[in-house]
């Protein structure tokens, strides 16, 4: 599994957070919004989810192809591969020559599903998901019948869960479904609705909302800071070069 890594510039030992994508895997806009948690005193590892299928640095572009390729791929791969690999990156920042131990999850569409469940394992301190597709409708992976729903109460970390009020994939009622869930079972969660449309956080494209951008990328590293602490020398930390882990 080729897994992108940004690390702070700065010296010291900093958190993880696993950074999930879209479908389109780690495209430009992902790859900016890595940065911007790296610079802010993280280190982010950002796994290609389709790498049973595409070959490593494949990424698919932001059209109706592209979509359509993520879109099957995405019921193609076992429900089984997407929590190994969840694991295998955690696992990774966790044993990280500077950090600190202390990881989390954040996600963006598919990606915010599958932040959910890397929450499910016990040393995930927080999670961020971003208008997370198909929780709603057990959709995710193949048999199209995941079990996200009913494994809340797995879930020991702080959940931040931000949605789109015009995002068509999560309507009205399936945001009702997993906030009633997440409410029975006693989980630990913020719960973010705003006025913007499906990939408001994505910049580019006409969907893209700097401003609620900005407002929701801040509470995330205020949730990551807090729970996970800030890291030495987080404050002088910048985004550096990445790396690139196999």
């Amino acid at each position: 599994m080729r897994t992108h890594v940004f690390r702070p510039a700065g010296e010291g030992r900093f958190p993880g957070i696993v950074l999930f994508s879209e479908i389109f895997q780690v495209t430009a806009p992902i790859r900016r919004t890595a940065a911007f948690l790296s610079g802010h005193g993280f280190i982010v590892a950002v796994p290609e989810i389709y790498h049973e299928f595409e070959a490593a640095g494949a990424v698919l572009a932001y059209d109706q192809a592209g979509a359509d390729r993520g879109n099957a791929l995405k019921t193609a791969k076992e429900l089984a591969n997407y929590d190994a690999d969840a694991r295998a990156a955690l696992d990774y920042l966790r044993k990280h020559e500077r950090g600190t131990g202390h990881v989390g999850a954040m996600g963006i569409c598919i990606g915010g599903h599958l932040a959910f469940r890397a929450a499910m394992n016990a040393c995930v301190n927080a999670a961020v998901c971003f208008y997370e597709t198909d929780i709603h409708k057990r959709g995710l992976a193949r048999g199209m019948n995941d079990d996200s729903l009913d494994r809340i109460g797995e879930i020991g970390g702080e959940l931040l869960m931000i949605w789109g009020r015009q995002d068509p994939h999560v309507p009205a009622e399936g945001r009702l479904r997993v906030y009633q869930a997440l409410a029975a079972a006693g989980a630990n969660f913020t719960w973010l609705e705003v006025n913007g449309a499906h990939a408001f956080l994505r910049d580019e494209g006409a969907r893209y909302d700097a401003e609620l951008a900005h407002q929701c990328l801040g509470m995330a590293v205020s949730l990551f800071r807090r729970t996970l602490g800030g890291g030495l020398g987080a404050t002088s930390a910048s985004a550096g070069s990445p790396e690139t882990k196999h």
